[in-house]
C-alpha cells in the first residue's frame, strides 16, 4: 500500500479496532485501553500513515494571532519589500486561521521601537516576526517573550546569543566578505578602501558589525608585502577605511563626502555601502567624475537599479528582503499550524546583480 494512500479506516481493519478507536489515538482524545492504544501505534508506524495536516487545520476552529515589528515601510523603500512578502503569506494562510498584525516603528528613533514592542507583547501573540535593529532595546523583549513561552522568528538581522524558533536572512559576515571581493576583483594597484555607514548606531548593529568584519577580513587574508622598515612584518599594500555618515538630509553629509573624495584623490579605489544607500553615494561619484571608483551597494531599489544601469554602481547584493518576510511568516506558521520541525538558521543565496543580469531579478 502506498504511504500516502494509508487511511483511517486501513489501520482500523489492520489493527482489528473500530474506527472511533483509531481517531481516539490519533487525537489523543477519549477513553482507549493503554495495549490498545499501543497496537494502533505500532499499526500507524509500519504502515507509515501520516495524518493530513492541511485538511486537519481547515477543519478546526482555530485562530492564530502573529505580531510583526519591522521598520515602517513608508519611510524607508527598503522595507516595502519585506512588508509585501509578509502581506503575501498572509493572504495564503488566512485560510488555515493565521491573522498579522504589524508594529511598524520609526528606525531612526529606539523609543519607537521600544512602544511598538511593548504593544506587541501586551497583545499576547502566538508568534513575533521581528527585524531587531536595535540590537540592546531587543534584548528585554526577547527575554520577555522567551519567559512567555511565545516563539520568535529574526529576520534581516541575527544574533548569535539568542535562542529563537529560526533566522531567516543572509549570513551578514559573509556578504560583507564578498562585498570586499567584488571592490577588489580586477583592481591589480595598492589603494584605500572605504566601508560606508549611512545614518546608523553601528554599536547598536549587529547585522552592520558583522558586514564590516567580514569586509575587513576579505582584505586581511590576501597576500601582503615586506615592509622595508620591517621585513619580519608583512604590510598589507590596501587600506580599509570605515566612516560613520549621517543621514543625507543632514547638511554635514554633502560635507564629509566632498572632503572624503576632494582627498582621495586618485588613491580611494572602491567604496562598500554597508546598507541599501548606495544610491546616496552614486550622485557624488559622477559629481567628481570617479566612475572609475568602484561602487558596491545592497538591494534592488528603483533608485541603486537606475545607477547600476549608468554604470555609476557596480555591484548590488541582493538581501531578498521579499522572502526574508515571507518565509519569516511561514516558519512561525509551521510550528503553529502545521507542527512541523522548522529550521534553526535559513541563510539566503547572496545573489549578485550587475548591470548585464539585472532583468532576471526584476
Amino acid at each position: 500500500m502506498k504511504k500516502n494512500a494509508v487511511r483511517i479506516k486501513d489501520i482500523a481493519a489492520k489493527a482489528n479496532v473500530s474506527v472511533g478507536t483509531v481517531d481516539r489515538v490519533l487525537h489523543n482524545r477519549g477513553r482507549v485501553a493503554e495495549d490498545v492504544r499501543q497496537k494502533v501505534l505500532a499499526m500507524m508506524k509500519e504502515m507509515e500513515y501520516e495524518p493530513n495536516m492541511i485538511a486537519r487545520t481547515l477543519g478546526s476552529n482555530r485562530t492564530y494571532q502573529l505580531a510583526v515589528l519591522q521598520p515602517d515601510h513608508t519611510l524607508d523603500p527598503y522595507w516595502q519589500a519585506p512588508w509585501n512578502g509578509i502581506e503575501k503569506a498572509a493572504r495564503e494562510l488566512k485560510q488555515y486561521g493565521l491573522n498579522i498584525v504589524v508594529y511598524p516603528y520609526n528606525l531612526t528613533q529606539v523609543e519607537s521601537f521600544r512602544e511598538q514592542a511593548e504593544i506587541a507583547t501586551q497583545a499576547r501573540p502566538d508568534g513575533i516576526l521581528i527585524a531587531p535593529l536595535f540590537y540592546r532595546e531587543s534584548l528585554t523583549f526577547f527575554e520577555q517573550w522567551q519567559q512567555k513561552s511565545i516563539p520568535y522568528v529574526l529576520f534581516n538581522t541575527y544574533i548569535a546569543e539568542l535562542q529563537p524558533l529560526s533566522y531567516v536572512g543572509q549570513d551578514s559576515y559573509q556578504s560583507g566578505f564578498l562585498a570586499g571581493k567584488l571592490v577588489h576583483i580586477g583592481q591589480t594597484e595598492p589603494g584605500t578602501f572605504l566601508i560606508a555607514h549611512i545614518a546608523e548606531d553601528i554599536a547598536n548593529s549587529a547585522h552592520i558589525t558583522q558586514k564590516e568584519r567580514g569586509f575587513r577580513d576579505y582584505f586581511a587574508q590576501l597576500p601582503t608585502a615586506p615592509d622595508s622598515a620591517a621585513l619580519d612584518q608583512p604590510k598589507s599594500p590596501h587600506t580599509v577605511l570605515s566612516v560613520d555618515l549621517p543621514h543625507p538630509a543632514d547638511p554635514s553629509f554633502a560635507r564629509l563626502l566632498n572632503r572624503l573624495l576632494d582627498e582621495a584623490q586618485t588613491q580611494l579605489k572602491g567604496i562598500f555601502v554597508s546598507t541599501s544607500k548606495a544610491y546616496e553615494i552614486a550622485p557624488y561619484l559622477q559629481a567628481y567624475r570617479r566612475e572609475d571608483i568602484r561602487l558596491v551597494g545592497y538591494d534592488l531599489l528603483e533608485k541603486n537599479i537606475h545607477f547600476l544601469n549608468e554604470g555609476v554602481i557596480d555591484f548590488l547584493i541582493n538581501q531578498n528582503p521579499k522572502k526574508q518576510g515571507y518565509r519569516g511568516i511561514y516558519a512561525l506558521a509551521d510550528l503553529l499550524i502545521f507542527k512541523q520541525e522548522v529550521q534553526r538558521l535559513k541563510y539566503l543565496p547572496l545573489d549578485i546583480i550587475t548591470r548585464e543580469n539585472l532583468d532576471y531579478y526584476l
